[in-house]
């Protein structure tokens, strides 16, 4: 398989994390609560440790890895903006939204590994699964908090 398909599969991940790290420090701005400015940097820092390995692995296929984000992530991020200005910074409304952002994460990771054709190792697959799986207990997090405020 070419290294093509393995470094545009992780460049996706790298991608949805760069979204990631960025819609945390969105929605850190958007909260005056110090639990939520809390849990927004640990959940911003669980995707720096993953672009980290992602970044790492892009450079060992001999490949550039990703800078940007996807556009969806910029959209999504404006959307919170304009959301947070017309809910008043509600807590629900902004765990909404970033459990909104995880689904989309989960749905990546998902894209890529049952993607038969993304030619990945068996040693990138168990990578992806593992941040997979860090990525969903913060998924997890972010939604118990969101049920926790429901109305």
């Amino acid at each position: 398989m070419s290294n093509e398909k393995n470094i545009s599969a992780l460049n996706n991940l790298i991608e949805i994390n760069n979204d990631r790290v960025e819609g945390y420090e969105t929605a850190s701005k958007e909260t005056e609560s110090a639990d939520l400015k809390s849990l927004f940097s640990e959940l911003s820092s669980t995707s720096t440790s993953i672009l980290s390995e992602l970044r790492s692995e892009v450079s060992k296929l001999g490949g550039e890895p990703e800078e940007g984000t996807r556009v969806t992530g910029k959209f999504f991020r404006a959307w919170m903006d304009v959301k947070a200005a017309l809910t008043g910074n509600n807590r629900h409304e902004i765990l909404a939204s970033c459990e909104f952002g995880e689904d989309k994460a989960q749905e990546a990771y998902e894209d890529v590994l049952s993607d038969s054709d993304s030619g990945l190792s068996s040693e990138q697959v168990s990578l992806v699964r593992e941040q997979q799986s860090k990525l969903r207990v913060d998924h997890d997090k972010v939604k118990a908090l969101r049920d926790a405020t429901a109305a």
